[in-house]
């Protein structure tokens, strides 16, 4: 982020205080933050503690004579680059569905002309009840983000979906609100393959949904011709032989063996087709010798870049990385970045290529 305002509305819930952290992240990512505290979430952090971490006056309500004689609610919904709820409670998320504007939170989420992204945290009954749902629906047609809250224990001792998202994804989340739209690449077909998500598909973006490699392959060719193909999935080399019609149990006898089938490799049938799109980007996922493995299946695979990282570290459960472009002008090692970043610069590099000015 490069200054983006962040306008952050807190609701009353105890997950509140995580709204403290998600303020210093994004302030350490380089955006600023104002804070409005809800009379709920003001029972769970302080104004002077928002406004310790945000270094701005926190806002907690419309009857303010000083801001409301110069329409203060107005200019606060109109002066944020994005808005974002965080927690966003059962309730807070009905009065935003219905239209009200009976506080300041309300009232600046119904003004206001920006992007509006929301972060829930409930009870796994309340996340999952019919009202929620309707709501839900409602607020994503109205063109509201609304991030899938996180699995786990709550704090009342239930389990389940309804937890808010750590503050690391709401960030995560909050950079790709604000990332400006790279017009570079407009109209161009790109195909990208990845793992298994839980989150919803981006705006504009087809999602095919497979399981086994061969599925996957047969996406990949169905979805040709292409400008560009990122192929991010790590899929597996091998596939069992002969699927089980039932369970098997054990025995007194040895384990039984299983059988290995190689499974095709869809990066390199992607480069030998005649169908090939203008640029392949293939991913490499080394422990040794990172850069030398990762050029090595570079010239294996016939694609144009591989981007190689060293996963024996925090790669997989963290938020960071560090990768190195391997493409046939040499090696680029990039700085530890988040992941955010890392896919913004690889999309700038793309977009390059693409266009001619790399």
């Amino acid at each position: 982020m490069h200054g983006e305002r962040v306008l952050l509305i807190v609701g009353g819930g105890i997950a509140a205080y995580k709204a403290c952290e998600l303020v210093r992240l994004i302030r350490k990512a380089g955006g600023s933050v104002t804070c409005v505290l809800t009379e709920g979430g003001a029972h769970f952090v302080t104004p002077m503690t928002l406004a310790a971490l945000s270094e701005n006056q926190v806002h907690t309500t419309l009857w303010d004579l000083k801001d409301e004689a110069e329409m203060g609610h107005i200019q606060l919904s109109r002066q944020a680059d994005l808005v974002v709820v965080c927690p966003a409670t059962a309730d807070l998320l009905a009065r935003m569905a219905a239209g009200g504007a009976d506080d300041l939170a309300t009232t600046l989420l119904l003004a206001t002309d920006k992007p509006v992204l929301a972060a829930p945290a409930m009870n796994v009954r309340m996340w999952r009840h019919a009202a929620t749902v309707r709501n839900i629906a409602r607020l994503r047609a109205d063109g509201v983000t609304i991030l899938e809250p996180d699995e786990g224990e709550m704090s009342c001792g239930e389990f389940g979906p309804g937890r808010l998202p750590e503050p690391a994804r709401i960030l995560a989340a909050v950079e790709e609100a604000l990332a400006p739209a790279d017009l570079r690449l407009a109209g161009r077909h790109a195909i990208v393959t990845a793992g298994p998500v839980a989150l919803p598909p981006p705006t504009g973006v087809a999602r095919v949904d497979v399981e086994p490699a061969l599925e996957m392959q047969a996406a990949v060719r169905a979805a040709l011709p292409a400008d560009v193909a990122v192929m991010a999935a790590a899929v597996s080399d091998w596939r069992v032989g002969e699927k089980a019609p039932s369970k098997l149990k054990k025995t007194a006898d040895a384990p039984r063996n299983l059988s290995l089938v190689e499974n095709p490799d869809i990066l390199a049938d992607l480069t030998a087709s005649p169908h090939r799109p203008l640029l392949v980007v293939g991913f490499a996922a080394e422990t040794e010798r990172v850069i030398e493995n990762a050029a090595a299946k570079r010239a294996r695979k016939g694609c144009d870049t591989i981007v190689a990282n060293d996963v024996s570290r925090d790669v997989f459960s963290g938020d960071h990385n560090q990768v190195h472009l391997v493409t046939g002008d040499g090696i680029e090692s990039w700085e530890r970045l988040t992941k955010v970043q890392v896919a913004e610069q690889l999309a700038d590099r793309i977009a390059e290529a693409l266009n001619g000015t790399a």
